[in-house]
């Protein structure tokens, strides 16, 4: 008897513990999605469009850099071809300039630095 007055507190106390020992987060009603969350992909779609068309500008813009390049180097030799060991041209140093700035401009597209 006495047993089982001593286990009544202790199953009481069980009892009134259990509640809080577990709480429940609150729960949300479900959220309807909205016609932008209807389809993820569109996003990434988009944004490798971006970066596609992106690529296809800078890899352009190299090209015609490049070229640019051999035909200012073209005629920088050709400028060299004419003068002689005693004429520094100012053309000659424009133009080596001007193929300074184009090269680091195309290096610098070529790293895809902006």
């Amino acid at each position: 008897m006495r047993l089982k007055f001593a286990s009544i507190p202790l199953l009481l106390l069980v009892l009134s513990v259990a509640p809080f020992s577990s709480p429940q987060a609150p729960t949300l009603p479900p959220v309807a999605p909205s016609r932008r969350d209807a389809n993820p992909d569109i996003p990434n779609r988009a944004q490798k469009e971006m970066e596609k068309k992106a690529n296809e500008q800078r890899q352009a813009e190299l090209k015609r850099d490049t070229d640019k390049l051999l035909q200012l180097s073209t005629e920088l030799k050709q400028y060299v071809d004419k003068s002689n060991e005693n004429v520094l041209s100012v053309d000659v140093l424009r133009k080596a300039e001007e193929i300074e700035k184009l090269a680091h401009s195309v290096k610098t597209k070529m790293r895809g630095e902006n």
